[in-house]
């Protein structure tokens, strides 16, 4: 098995309404410290798989800004929003309350 698609595995195991970050899954992966590989993982999920990369953000709680600014950014939060995820003022997700531990 790939070593992405190890994290794949993971993230589709993250339920509706939580949040995983990039060095949580790195960490399940069995591969601590590789966070930013996990970012270059969900920015090539295969669209024709079910991966929930939105469902992944980083250990401030806030959306990982791409190389250009916009619409992924604004996806990715409106898919969290629909599933009852609440940013606060500064666009940081409460991981207490939102975060899921596998």
């Amino acid at each position: 098995m790939s070593v992405y698609s190890r994290y794949y595995q993971i993230v589709r195991r993250v339920p509706r309404g939580r949040v995983v970050t990039y060095g949580q899954v790195a960490y399940e992966a069995g591969l601590p410290g590789r966070a930013r590989q996990v970012g270059y993982a969900m920015a090539a999920c295969p669209e024709d798989e079910d991966i929930p990369w939105h469902r992944v953000i980083n250990a401030r709680g806030e959306i990982s800004k791409r190389g250009s600014p916009g619409s992924f950014e604004r996806i990715q939060r409106a898919l969290l929003e629909a599933e009852g995820v609440v940013f606060d003022e500064r666009g940081r997700v409460d991981l207490d309350r939102f975060g899921w531990t596998p």
